[in-house]
């Protein structure tokens, strides 16, 4: 055993250099082949206001932020939920001139509550509307509308959607237009609606007339009578549900008044979004 330690001990110093060998080689691998990040990055990011939601089109805030500084002609103005205020400390930084922000707003297009719609089967499933989709579509008679289980509710950072009467309910006052409540939809009846817009289709049935008023007496019942009194051709009657053109809708409100079914409204959210 005597005759071993020797061996051994000029192992374990072997071991030793060699491991002395790489942390240096590390160290200073580290301090001449280290990419610097520029500085800027990390002050655009203390801007953000950190809701990760991808609005802006890019992961997150770290991914917005580094995307200003390493892609030249990327805009300033693409946090919806900083909105105006946000893009001028942007603006600053990067030193251009500040562009406005189009802030938007969540919108529920469904009005199917427990007064217009009723329960086709007892759901005794995980109570999200994902997992109730699964089965038959969702357990209301609509499989169009809301199915009030609360998964926007979970993912809003602002606890601006509230669950009332069976729908899901968006206070525009709290929502800062992340969009993270309608990526989670399962039925899509949620989506981000410029601020500005005053005439919105509160409906998202794709059956015929006669179905979808069986389903929901609230529904759009596609009878084309916005599309026909619309004065610049905004509306549209696709797979018997009416659409709007936000690019040509001047906000006159003429689908509104003459829809029979009350499946398209009048909404006020100017003013909302004051973060100036």
């Amino acid at each position: 055993m005597n005759e071993l330690l020797p061996a051994i001990g000029i192992a374990a110093g072997f071991v030793t250099v060699i491991g002395l060998l790489c942390a240096i080689i590390l160290v200073v691998a580290d301090k001449f082949m280290a990419v610097k990040e520029d500085e800027r990055v990390k002050k655009v990011r203390e801007c953000l206001p950190g809701a990760n939601c991808g609005a802006c089109g890019f992961t997150g805030c770290d991914g917005y932020a580094k995307a200003l500084i390493e892609n030249p002609g990327t805009k300033t103005n693409l946090c919806i939920p900083g909105a105006d205020a946000v893009a001028k400390q942007v603006a600053a930084i990067m030193g251009v001139d500040a562009e406005d922000v189009v802030e938007q707003v969540a919108y529920v297009h469904c009005q199917g509550d427990c007064q217009h719609t009723k329960k086709k089967h007892d759901y005794k499933g995980i109570q999200t509307c994902t997992a109730a989709k699964l089965f038959y579509g969702g357990d209301g008679s609509c499989t169009y509308g809301c199915m009030g289980y609360g998964d926007c509710a979970a993912v809003c950072p602002k606890d601006a959607i509230c669950i009332e009467n069976g729908i899901a309910h968006v206070d525009p006052r709290e929502c800062i237009g992340c969009g993270l409540c309608a990526k989670t939809c399962p039925n899509h009846v949620i989506a981000l609606i410029p601020d500005k817009i005053k005439t919105v289709v509160a409906c998202s049935n794709q059956q015929k007339g006669a179905v979808a008023r069986k389903n929901c007496t609230s529904a759009c019942i596609g009878c084309m009578k916005c599309e026909k009194n619309c004065p610049v051709e905004a509306v549209k009657v696709v797979n018997f549900l009416a659409q709007i053109d936000y690019n040509k809708c001047v906000q006159c409100g003429k689908c509104a008044e003459v829809c029979p079914a009350g499946a398209i409204k009048i909404a006020d959210f100017t003013g909302i979004h004051n973060l100036d």
